[in-house]
């Protein structure tokens, strides 16, 4: 029990070696576990992960339990993969990347193809995020992927580690989901961990070509209001963020604690958008 009555479980990190994200992903968390772990709380009871993309701070603290959800079909069946059968998916990956070096064209076959089998949908995922244009996912107003191919040829990465992955993925539920009905479902005690994308009220972000159509400035409230409801239902949650005036002042009330942090942008197709960005952490004072 913790000081509100509610159920919770100690997660301290113990002095194993914490696994490494699978994926690169715009926007991805290794920073905020590299600078900003002792804001986790060490104790909660579910940890749910609404907006999961390569789950760095999922891997970082490996919960007993979790609930993981976004609505990227492709990327939640990705974790299905490896939750079912990490060997069949690592043994795919050294066929695509013996391919991926001998036929130049391998890489646009499989970018189109759309296999329905979850293991195959896994290796294509990941092998076309790790050989792409700049690690970028992006898709056109069809839905398909279109980044054209990159210069990298490894597949498989020396800190693959997909059998330990597949352990802690036994402890979690996949859903293809909003991320309202996911943070709803918190209870007190339980840890959500929301990390959006940086859309602001008039999209003066410079995120706008990614951002604008996958997630408005309506769904910015939507998401603070259902924040909003957790924490005073006595979830633990952190929700990352743009430092921006327009998202401060959706969490202006006392039930949320702010601080403002800055992170180095390394994802960018030109070098010189690379830069320094302040974000806002939102915590809940419970």
């Amino acid at each position: 029990m913790d000081g509100m009555g509610c159920m919770v479980s100690e997660h301290g990190q113990n002095e194993r070696k914490n696994l490494v994200p699978f994926l690169a992903w715009a926007g991805g968390k290794r920073w905020f576990v590299q600078r900003h772990a002792d804001l986790l709380p060490q104790q909660f009871g579910r940890y749910i992960e609404p907006f999961l993309g390569a789950g760095s701070v999922f891997f970082h603290l490996e919960p007993q339990e979790a609930l993981l959800g976004d609505l990227n079909a492709e990327l939640i069946a990705a974790y299905a993969g490896i939750k079912k059968d990490w060997l069949a998916l690592e043994r795919s990956l050294k066929y695509r990347q013996r391919a991926h070096r001998e036929d130049p064209d391998y890489y646009y076959r499989i970018r189109e193809r759309q296999p329905k089998d979850v293991l195959q949908r896994a290796a294509r995922l990941i092998y076309l995020n790790r050989t792409c244009f700049n690690g970028i996912y992006r898709v056109n107003r069809q839905g398909k992927f279109n980044v054209p191919r990159g210069s990298k040829t490894r597949v498989v990465l020396d800190t693959d580690d997909f059998e330990s992955m597949s352990k802690v993925l036994q402890r979690a539920e996949l859903r293809e989901s909003d991320f309202e009905a996911l943070i709803d479902e918190a209870r007190c005690g339980d840890f959500v961990f929301a990390d959006p994308p940086y859309t602001v009220r008039h999209n003066y972000n410079g995120f706008i070509k990614y951002n604008e159509i996958l997630f408005s400035w309506a769904d910015q409230q939507r998401l603070a209001a259902a924040l909003l409801r957790a924490a005073r239902r006595g979830v633990k949650l952190i929700c990352t963020n743009a430092n921006h005036e327009s998202v401060r002042d959706l969490y202006s009330s006392n039930d949320f604690e702010l601080i403002q942090v800055a992170r180095n942008s390394s994802i960018s197709a030109k070098s010189s958008s690379r830069k320094n960005f302040e974000e806002l952490i939102v915590r809940a004072n419970i």
